[in-house]
């Protein structure tokens, strides 16, 4: 019985609403991952036990079984993926797939990563990152005792949701996407999203293509801690990219944001200016009718 109570409240709670909607779009993100490398029958297996996940009002157990059961899928594919791939000499790289919670708002959290030349604050082994222009970026890495440079280009960036580029080095090609996902008012969800692509025969060798997931869980890590230990970003680029050409500069973005905020505020007022009009009008009617009232007392207290 109290159970029911339970569900039922949850279900007309706005804040259940929201939480399922990210989260459903947090199991498309990844489903669209796992249909694109892994095959469509993985993909539609991953679905629907999504689907039956997010069908259940309990919100604790729907987001830790719905995002474990989709990582652990994912990287049990795209591990053997490329156990397959290396075995046969072909080489077509690896799919690595991370996430991680971030105790900030989405936009600190999409703004933070947007730094770029903030990296060598605290990812390992970034040594340099100069931003070139809008949509290029130089990197000088250190990779065991060898030092890595790489030229990497932004080819989507849409505020608060993605961040999608491509990267091109002596020893490998990496294609990467971040996407953020608010779950609350002050929780993150962050999916990064990297494939591999090595060019020497050293590069891949098992344990160096594996160092590479490593790699980035640990940079995740760093990223969560920095960020979370200052509250706020250090910055934040508003602009929008598509296909590697900026469409919308920041100015354009704060602009609108300011006009968005404004139209807020106006609203709020307007909504304010209306109770206190309601509010006018029911102590004119309360004072119209103790006046009556006081009338009628008077005419019955009148001698006849």
């Amino acid at each position: 019985m109290a159970e029911g109570k339970l569900r039922e409240r949850a279900a007309q709670n706005p804040g259940t609403a929201h939480l399922k909607e990210e989260l459903e779009k947090y199991v498309e993100a990844r489903l669209q991952v796992m249909l694109k490398g892994v095959g469509e029958r993985m993909g539609s297996g991953a679905r629907r036990l999504g689907e039956a996940h997010l069908g259940r009002p309990h919100l604790g157990s729907l987001a830790s079984h719905t995002t474990h059961a989709l990582l652990d899928k994912a990287k049990e594919a795209t591990s053997k993926r490329h156990t397959q791939a290396t075995e046969g000499g072909v080489g077509k790289g690896l799919t690595i797939i991370e996430d991680i919670d971030v105790g900030v708002p989405v936009r600190e959290a999409y703004d933070q990563w947007t730094q770029f030349r903030e990296f060598g604050r605290f990812a390992k082994g970034v040594v340099d990152v100069q931003q070139k222009d809008d949509v290029t970026t130089e990197w000088q890495v250190k990779v065991a005792k060898a030092s890595r440079r790489w030229h990497g280009t932004i080819t989507e960036q849409v505020p608060d949701e993605r961040i999608a580029w491509t990267s091109e080095g002596e020893k490998a090609t990496t294609k990467g996407v971040v996407t953020f996902h608010p779950l609350g008012e002050n929780l993150t969800k962050v999916l990064l999203v990297l494939q591999y692509f090595p060019k020497g025969v050293v590069e891949k060798t098992g344990s160096l293509v594996r160092a590479q997931g490593r790699r980035a869980r640990l940079d995740l890590k760093l990223y969560r801690t920095f960020v979370m230990m200052r509250g706020e970003a250090t910055g934040g680029w508003r602009g929008e990219i598509r296909e590697g050409e900026v469409v919308r500069g920041p100015e354009e973005a704060e602009e609108e944001e300011e006009e968005d905020q404004y139209e807020e505020e106006d609203e709020e007022e307007e909504d304010e200016d209306d109770y206190d009009e309601e509010d006018e009008d029911d102590e004119a009617e309360d004072e119209d009718a103790d006046e009556g009232e006081a009338y009628e007392d008077d005419e019955e207290e009148a001698p006849r």
